[in-house]
């Protein structure tokens, strides 16, 4: 029988309660479940590649079935190297749909092997972004109830360290 094995891509800066709503879901989906942290030059991320990683296996460590790589460049690519099954995208709202459909399309044009798969959050996360997450922080907001504490507890030696 052959294994299913879902990507799961993004910055996660940070990894919110909905990445784990979503990779959760995944994880009963598919036999493994890579979540895919990309470096994320553009976006000029708070935390480090290092740090996403270990926040992101700290929030997952009771899911067995889920792995966490690095990765820079091309998606594609990084579908190509994990031999993935598919790749997951989150669709928050119709302005997420309308990327992310182009976004597979593309994809697919580049290797037709290419299949995306898309899972809405759960309703309470429906509005989270990291984003926000990071905004709500820098401001000196609460975030504990749209990230996991070891999250929480990050922004704070962020703050801590000047940031």
């Amino acid at each position: 029988m052959v294994k299913t094995r879902v990507i799961y891509p993004g910055t996660f800066d940070p990894i919110t309660n909905g990445h784990i709503d979503l990779v959760s879901r995944a994880a009963r989906m598919f036999d493994e479940v890579v979540v895919g942290i990309a470096i994320g030059h553009h976006k000029k991320p708070l935390f480090s590649l290092e740090e996403r990683v270990e926040l992101a296996k700290q929030s997952l460590s009771h899911l067995s079935n889920v792995e966490f790589v690095g990765f820079d460049g091309l998606l594609v690519n990084f579908f190509q190297e994990q031999q993935a099954t598919a790749v997951l995208r989150g669709l928050r709202a119709m302005s997420d749909f309308e990327y992310e459909f182009q976004l597979a399309n593309m994809n697919r044009q580049l290797d037709n092997r290419f299949e995306a798969v898309f899972l809405t959050p759960s309703e309470q996360y429906s509005f989270i972004s990291s984003t926000l997450i990071r905004e709500i922080a820098r401001l000196q907001g609460d975030v504990s109830k749209f990230v996991p504490k070891v999250v929480s507890d990050a922004f704070e030696q962020k703050r801590q360290q000047g940031w």
